[in-house]
């Protein structure tokens, strides 16, 4: 039998990371020495504590199907850290609680657009912002984010991008794949020009823990966005807990129900063991945090300094996240040819700039989410890749 998918699977779209992370794997086995520089998960264990409470649940009996949208008390915990951490006023029956970040985009974007509606989002940027709105029959409209701008978005050319059919505008500060840090003064212009046009914001601060400089701004503080935010946070990023899959969404209006709904039809819930976990994350110590951190400070200018040493690529600093996103345009070679030379040649296992969108070419995607020394042998290795490319 020949199965037919539905042609919409053909506007699905995929994260590079792990198909990269596949074939980094394959090279390992066959003996190679591979440095993973592709997969953005932080390479620390989850805090003892977090581990800890996570085991006391299973041991407690918290194996059995819980609430679609979150149990009540870590829901009323999340909402106490925002409303803390960000100066805003959710309630708990806002927050839905998801297995892991990616199915609040997914949940969102499902049932907000339909096609022909618009919507806009940050080229380079997270690929599954574009594979759902494709998936969608929607209209995926890119801003860029341009190296001579830090990468934030240009308000001018965000409002020229507005029609009366956009819908829905997703931001991503601190940014993946850039490290990109929108500013105050950014932030208070895109407001002003989604509650003029009546946009929807999809922010996603998944790395709202992991900034260097200045101050995270979440733009449901602006005026007239309380009612116009979703946003996107979770503990993979900031607690290490990329495989315990738990994230959340704080949503306006009806939209809490709307997304509870696609939980039911879905996954059902997300582990009832899990989420105190996630209760014990949020409330207990947070030492490990600052410890983090400091720990990818401390890389991310190491990897920067060394990669402004090597001919041919330049790199900003970057303000949040762990990821760094140097110019290789002075190496001669398109972003996608460069990155599969350096895993099949060097064993450095990168992801081309473009594999976040048109716009990164020229560029690739290195996270520092690993240790000092792996990340100077990687230095090594590619100043070698670019002395024997440029000659």
């Amino acid at each position: 039998m020949t199965v037919k998918l539905a042609t919409r699977m053909e506007r699905l779209g995929t994260e590079t990371a792990f198909e990269v992370l596949v074939r980094a794997k394959a090279l390992e086995a066959q003996g190679k020495d591979i440095i993973h520089l592709e997969i953005g998960e932080p390479d620390f264990d989850t805090p003892e504590n977090i581990v800890a409470a996570g085991c006391r649940a299973l041991e407690s009996g918290w194996t059995h199907y819980g609430p679609a949208a979150g149990q009540p008390e870590l829901k009323q915990v999340i909402v106490d850290y925002i409303n803390r951490s960000r100066g805003t006023d959710f309630r708990p029956e806002q927050v839905v609680v998801t297995p892991g970040g990616k199915p609040i985009m997914f949940f969102l974007i499902l049932a907000l657009l339909e096609a022909g509606d618009e919507a806009i989002y940050p080229d380079p940027g997270f690929p599954i912002y574009r594979s759902m709105i494709d998936f969608t029959g929607a209209i995926a409209v890119p801003i860029p984010l341009r190296e001579e701008h830090e990468f934030r978005l240009d308000v001018d050319e965000l409002a020229s991008l507005i029609t009366p059919r956009t819908k829905l505008l997703i931001l991503n500060s601190p940014a993946n794949p850039t490290g990109g840090v929108l500013e105050r003064g950014d932030i208070e212009a895109i407001a002003k020009l989604a509650v003029e046009h009546d946009i929807l914001v999809l922010a996603d601060e998944i790395y709202s823990e992991l900034l260097y400089e200045g101050e995270h701004i979440s733009i449901a503080t602006m005026p007239g966005m309380a009612e116009r935010t979703v946003i996107l946070d979770g503990f993979s990023k900031t607690y290490a807990m990329t495989g315990w899959r738990l994230g959340y969404g704080l949503f306006p209006g009806d939209l809490a129900a709307a997304v509870s709904k696609l939980m039911v039809n879905s996954a059902s819930c997300t582990s009832v063991a899990f989420q105190q976990a996630g209760i014990e994350a949020l409330t207990g110590p947070q030492d490990k945090v600052v410890e983090f951190r400091e720990a990818f400070r401390r890389r991310r200018d190491l990897i920067v300094n060394g990669l402004n040493r090597i001919p041919g690529i330049s790199c900003l600093s970057p303000k949040g996240a762990f990821y760094v996103f140097p110019n290789i345009t002075g190496v001669g070679m398109p972003s996608k040819p460069f990155a599969d030379l350096l895993l099949e040649e060097h064993g450095v296992a990168a992801l081309s700039g473009t594999a976040f969108g048109a716009a990164g070419e020229g560029y690739l995607r290195l996270s520092y989410a690993t240790s000092e020394e792996n990340l100077t042998k990687a230095l090594d290795r590619i100043d070698a890749a670019v002395k024997a490319t440029v000659g």
